[in-house]
């Protein structure tokens, strides 16, 4: 009697385990890998088997296009690095230098052109950058900065090889954590970066979309790392922007929303002690992890025309 209840319960327990497998498996899948499909519905209209079948099959996620071109005068620029990707390059009349723009995850290089506004006005070039997955780059694929570390440099070393000596890198969230992960990997050395809302660890905003939707993180945050990272070939458990920080030595300027539900002030705190070099932290209070332009844009304004200009 003993015997089959035992027998029962590890097998329940195998079940168990191989559905929380499978399921990491298929939102890990969604979460990394864009669908062809132009929109995505909403909860609300989502019949009761649609939303059954999410639970088990994770949410699609549509490719990230540009809604909108530059409303002057650009040149549009493929650079082949892991995939081939567009950037729209916009000159500023005697420009004092070049800043590199970044997207974040979900985005394109249309969602930066506010702030390519803001450093055009400011004096300096700006190129806008699709990375892989996104706009019209190359694939469908995004590894949330892992493998997008290899497109900044590649953008990094074009305006080098073009004679540009001023060049600054702007990243927003994974566009932050690329940069950063850049400078760790390949020793690159912009003139100064500025960073908005990079997170701690990838299994840190993994256990962070688990808090907001206040259900228990653990163990399937520590599986959908785990998938994520076997089925994008790379060890995402070691996805560590906290680390990479203690590579950057040029002037940083790190921005942080103190409303941001997906990248915790303890994480930012990380991050902003590890740079050994010079550095300089503004937090916007009613912020969260969204545009910062679209609450504090005279904040946002002085606080980059002080540290770029300076």
């Amino acid at each position: 009697m003993i015997r089959k209840v035992l027998k029962r319960i590890l097998f329940s327990v195998f079940i168990l385990f191989l559905t929380m497998n499978c399921v990491a498996w298929f939102h890990a899948s969604t979460f990394t890998h864009f669908s062809s499909s132009s929109s995505v519905k909403t909860p609300e209209r989502l019949s009761f088997g649609q939303k059954l079948m999410t639970i088990f099959t994770g949410i699609d996620n549509p490719r990230p296009e540009n809604s909108v071109k530059p409303d002057r005068p650009f040149q549009t620029i493929k650079l082949k690095s892991n995939k081939e990707i567009e950037c729209w390059y916009i000159g500023a009349e005697s420009p004092g230098g070049t800043i590199i723009l970044f997207h974040g995850y979900g985005g394109d290089k249309s969602s930066m052109l506010d702030k390519a506004e803001v450093f055009l006005s400011l004096g300096y070039n700006t190129l806008l950058v699709d990375f892989m997955g996104s706009g019209g780059s190359e694939g469908n694929q995004t590894t949330i900065g892992y493998y997008e570390a290899e497109e900044v440099k590649t953008a990094f070393d074009y305006l080098k090889e073009k004679g540009e000596k001023k060049i600054v890198l702007f990243g927003t969230s994974m566009g932050a954590v690329a940069i950063m992960k850049a400078i760790n990997d390949y020793t690159l050395e912009p003139a100064s970066i500025i960073i908005e809302c990079p997170f701690g660890t990838m299994l840190e905003t993994v256990e962070a979309r688990f808090e907001i939707l206040k259900i228990p993180s653990f163990p399937m945050a520590e599986l959908l790392v785990f998938w994520g990272g076997v089925q994008n070939d790379f060890n995402a458990f070691k996805h560590n922007p906290v680390e990479y920080a203690k590579a950057i030595t040029c002037p940083v300027l790190l921005l942080y929303g103190e409303m941001d539900h997906k990248v915790s002030w303890e994480e930012t705190d990380k991050i902003f002690n590890n740079i050994p070099g010079a550095k300089t932290l503004r937090k916007y209070p009613l912020a969260g992890h969204e545009n910062y332009l679209n609450r504090y844009r005279a904040e946002w304004q002085k606080d980059v025309e002080e540290f770029i200009c300076k």
